[in-house]
């Protein structure tokens, strides 16, 4: 016999409702009511805990205690009905009895709960891969303006690293660490089953922004190759799949959510005032030296904080309202319509997104073939700001005024826009200086608009006479167009200083995404077997095109640089398959079987044959364990797989082709008797590349206690990427350039997942349930190079620090991809940095490249976590989440750029500001190269974030309305905890260089949502 399964979701439900109802009942005093007392139990004679026993047709109820006993008050005549989740419902006439005792039985549509998987579902009990399934309504509880916000911190192995704080910009997802060095390490995305990518230029970069976050329905998460290998390629970085909602019910529902959010920044960079500055300067340099006297003639007599006149106070609205129903119980439908407004804390910058969904579900010939039609709409326009503001506004002179103006005090307009700058005599832009941040700010103008749509059609045929045979076929598109143009204001000082590459910049991308696919599946009971096959063929074509032009002037009539058409596409092609067999619902095995083709590839290399394998036993359903009072379910999971990587980007479609490029502009061609002549130069090319393969190995257990009320799973996995892709160095005259794309190298991920669930307090109207996640990770090298020797360093890889230093990191066996390479830095007997005095660490007297050592620490945590909780009331509810991360180390860019107070800028006709932060050093003089590599401007960037609070009431008690009204406030990135120096720990850089001035702000957000 199965064990029960909890729908959490419906639980939760059923038991706020309750208590909505009990809180506003009246107890039955009229005569003719009686004491009903009595037990609820299972099929297997346990305790049903928290059941619900309600008098039918009233509000009047309770739920049953840790024994399963109940008490209420009924009329002798009435009837009482008993429900919980899992179990069929049960109406029982009171009849006059005092006692009656009840035993439920379990409901197997209920238990079967399906989880969506590659190409079909499958139900949660019969998974055999590490799979996680979130759905959205669980944890959208805040201002949600993109849909990774609702995984971060959600599912064990998946590392969500938020975006900046300007809008529209894209997280950095992560599923079980990177997998490639030079290939793409994002995940494939999947909505309502057709891949989305980021390609196709500006404003595209996010593909999970192809979906509105109040249209999901759920989130699966694939994350072993027993589950990502039906996808084959792009799967060795794990699958998302985004399943949207359909519509439900029978009579037409409105659904109407929206936020109300006011953001700002919390923390700011430490910079001196006016005042500071120039009692610094005094104090350092005196007022009668030579350098003493040019700054201070570089000097006014203000006190500008530039940082808070380019901040604002940020507003941001999301507004959504969706229609849905099923007519006739043959078509279901959903139609939804949103609107989502994001300022920037900068006073430029802002993105307006409008989201259109429609789907429909009819079916036809008794319900055998269902039409599924799918279309999504997106319109954005992101007006991007100046982000350059924000490190002039760092560097900029406090002692200056914001304006140039006149004698009367009034602006002067016809000195660069008004906006005070570093001048010439001649009245020219100073070419070396920073700019005014309000001149950066609003002289610059950079509008982008995207238009995208992203939908599929999709027949679902049932045999008829032969209904465990289905036919599937799925015709898909993304298309997506992004038009923009940027350009300084004419008379401002940045068209001075940047001249005619700066003037009134147009361009236009376009992508297309075009999938086939049909698929089989044949679905069987055959007594204690249980077989599941599919077998398919899938046809993708990707498509992208880039026109860009500059102008010379505004009219746009003398062009300046206008580069040819870039156009580039792709195709796969794929036959895959897979069986899923169960033996007495208790052991399960799966087979998978992808075999694709690349056209990235040469046809020697093209295809890439991707199986999988995976073993579960329901543990749980054995004899021995069937009739444990502690333990609900036990499950034991093995699997491998193999998964394939071909994405090394648009621009290296071709990688394994001779191809020439043509010349564009004037000063690459040759003139030839009063014309030009186009020349044809060859790229560097690789016919031997081909397929970047993981091979991963999982262990895991799922595990449930106490009737479910601890439940969880852990996982241990292991994964072997072998001929990564890679960028390489070359020797020169082998080929048309020094570096060429490879499969060169080996790397290794390993590390261990746990998830727990908890339901500490479940009472008639009370819940409180807590979840945690953990990851430990590890990635090495494992090879680097066809032709290692003894003294092969590695590859040098990663930022620089400025100046002519070189990368900051190395790609090197044994060590994390992006390890640091650094001097050590020498300090005094007091602890005390040492200005450009390192250690020499190979004794020769010099401090020289061999002094730099092996760090070993990366921007990759060792162990990251996330939690969460909800606790119900009544009609209350109060939640929060929060994430960490530890073991990852940062290099802080921005205070290395800091560290001193040196600047030979007054001999250049210019002053920059201070930061406090070289007060802490006390350095004076300039740093050298080797300085700026030193490592004590590693960090440790280890951190905790409580992500947000919220807290709701729901109304749902009126005369005849029956819908019902959540209102809702929350609080959004609410503080961090960590002792690194920087703006913000959490980087979106690969390398771990932190050049980051962009805060992410705090939200504060007023929610409502009605339904009717």
């Amino acid at each position: 016999m199965k064990r029960k399964i909890k729908n959490r979701c419906l639980n939760v439900f059923l038991l706020f409702v309750l208590g909505m109802l009990v809180s506003t009942s009246n107890i039955f005093a009229q005569s003719g009511n009686i004491t009903v007392k009595g037990n609820v139990k299972d099929d297997n004679g346990e305790a049903i805990i928290s059941g619900s026993v309600v008098v039918k047709g009233t509000t009047t109820g309770t739920v049953t205690d840790v024994d399963g006993n109940y008490e209420i008050n009924a009329p002798s005549n009435g009837t009482l009905v008993f429900t919980y989740v899992g179990f069929k419902t049960q109406e029982i006439p009171v009849n006059g009895s005092s006692t009656i005792n009840v035993t439920l039985s379990e409901d197997a549509e209920m238990l079967e709960e399906v989880v969506v998987i590659g190409y079909g579902s499958v139900k949660k009990n019969d998974l055999t891969g590490s799979v996680s399934a979130i759905r959205a309504e669980e944890i959208n509880r805040g201002a949600i303006t993109s849909p990774e916000q609702l995984l971060q911190g959600k599912v064990p192995g998946l590392l969500v690293t938020p975006a900046s704080g300007a809008p529209g910009e894209s997280a950095k997802i992560r599923i079980r660490g990177s997998a490639s060095l030079y290939a793409s390490n994002d995940p494939l995305i999947v909505i309502d089953g057709v891949p989305v990518t980021g390609e196709g230029g500006a404003g595209m970069g996010n593909p999970l922004a192809s979906v509105n976050p109040n249209d999901i329905e759920s989130y699966t998460v694939l994350k072993d190759a027993s589950a990502t290998a039906i996808y084959g390629s792009r799967a060795s970085n794990g699958v998302i799949i985004i399943t949207t909602k359909k519509g439900t019910g029978e009579k037409m529902q409105v659904s109407y959510n929206s936020s109300y959010s006011l953001k700002q920044n919390t923390t700011t960079m430490d910079v001196m005032t006016g005042d500071q500055y120039r009692a610094y300067v005094t104090e350092h340099y005196g007022t009668e030296s030579t350098r003493g006297k040019a700054i201070q003639n570089l000097m006014g007599n203000a006190n500008t904080d530039w940082q808070d006149l380019i901040y604002r106070t940020a507003f941001s609205t999301d507004q959504n309202i969706s229609l849905y129903g099923n007519i006739k119980k043959v078509f279901p439908y959903r139609v939804s319509l949103g609107y989502n407004y994001d300022e920037a804390t900068l006073k430029v910058g802002d993105n307006k997104r409008v989201n259109l969904g429609i789907n429909v579900a009819p079916t036809f010939f008794d319900k055998h073939l269902t039409v599924n039609l799918n279309a999504k709409g997106i319109y954005s326009r992101t007006n991007y700001a100046n982000v350059g503001a924000i490190s002039d506004a760092i560097a900029f002179n406090p002692t200056l005024p914001v304006y140039f103006t006149n004698s009367d005090g009034s602006i002067d307009y016809t000195k660069c826009n008004g906006y005070w700058n570093w001048l010439a005599s001649d009245g020219s832009a100073n070419s070396n200086s920073s700019v005014n941040p309000l001149s950066q700010l609003y002289d610059n103008y950079n509008v982008n608009s995207a238009w995208r749509s992203l939908g599929n059609l999709q027949l679902d045929y049932k045999i008829h006479g032969f209904e465990d045979l289905r036919l599937n076929a799925n015709f898909g598109y993304d298309l997506a167009r992004t038009k923009g143009e940027q350009y300084a204001q004419l008379g401002s000082f940045i068209s001075k200083k940047n001249g005619a590459s700066d003037y009134y910049k147009d361009y236009v991308n376009y992508n297309a995404n075009t999938l086939m696919e049909f698929y089989g599946n044949y679905n069987k009971e055959l007594g204690i077997h249980h077989i599941d096959a599919m077998a398919g063929y899938s046809w993708q074509h990707n498509y992208v095109k880039y026109n860009n032009t500059q102008f010379y002037n505004e009219n746009r009539d003398e062009v300046y640089l206008k580069s040819p058409q870039d156009a580039k596409e792709y195709y796969l092609i794929s036959f895959f398959g897979r069986i899923n067999y169960t033996l007495n619902s208790k052991y399960l095995f799966t087979f998978s079987l992808r075999d694709d083709a690349s056209s990235r590839f040469s046809k020697d290399n093209r295809w890439g044959l991707f199986p999988s394998a995976a073993f579960a036993w329901n543990m749980g359903s054995e004899d021995f364990l069937i009739n444990s009072k502690i333990l609900s379910s036990l499950k034991l999971r093995l699997s491998w797989g193999k998964t394939g990587q071909q994405d090394i980007g648009m621009d290296r479609c071709y990688a394994y082709q001779a191809k020439y490029t043509e010349s564009s502009a004037n000063v690459t061609k040759i003139p030839w008797n009063g014309g030009w002549i186009t020349t044809l130069a060859p790229n560097a090319y690789n016919p031997n590349i081909k397929w970047e393969t993981t091979d991963t190995y999982n262990v895991g257990v799922d595990f449930g206690f106490l009737r479910g009320r601890i439940n969880g799973s852990v996982d241990a996995y292991l994964r072997k990427t072998s001929d990564l892709l890679n960028d390489i160095t070359v020797p020169m005259g082998s080929n048309f350039s020094n570096r060429i794309i490879s499969n060169v190298g080996d790397m290794e991920n390993k590390g261990l997942e746990f998830n727990l669930n908890f339901i500490p307090i479940e009472k008639k109207d009370m819940r409180w349930t807590i979840n945690f996640n953990g990851t430990w990770q590890k990635t090495e090298i494992t090879k680097i190079t066809n032709n290692p020797t003894e003294d092969y360093l590695g590859a040098e890889v990663g930022a620089g620090m400025g100046g002519t230093g070189g990368n900051t990191s190395l790609y090197r066996v044994g060590y994390t991809p992006y390890t640091y390479f650094l001097y050590q830095q020498a300090y005094d007997e007091k602890g005390k940095p040492l200005q450009n005095v390192l250690v020499d660490r190979d004794g020769d007297g010099e401090i020289t490249e061999k002094d730099r050592y092996i760090t070993g620490k990366s921007i990759t945590p060792k162990f990251f976590f996330g939690i969460g909780s909800q606790f119900t009331y009544k009609k209350w509810d109060f939640g929060f989440n929060a994430h960490a991360s530890f073991g990852g180390y940062a290099l802080n860019k921005i205070a290395m750029d800091n560290s001193t107070s040196y600047s030979d800028d007054y001999s250049k006709g210019y002053i920059n500001n201070l930061s406090t932060y070289c007060l802490n050093t006390g350095w004076l003089e300039a740093n050298n190269e080797q300085q700026k590599y030193s490592d004590m401007f590693l960090e440790n960037a280890s951190f905790f974030k409580l992500d947000d609070i919220n807290i709701g009431y729901t109304f749902d008690k009126f005369k005849k309305w029956k819908g019902s009204i959540r209102v809702g406030a929350s609080v959004q990135n609410v503080f961090t905890i960590t002792n690194y120096d920087g703006l913000d720990p959490e980087l979106t850089t690969i390398d771990g260089v932190d050049t980051n001035l962009i805060p992410r702000p705090r939200l504060y957000s007023l929610r409502l949502n009605i339904n009717f």
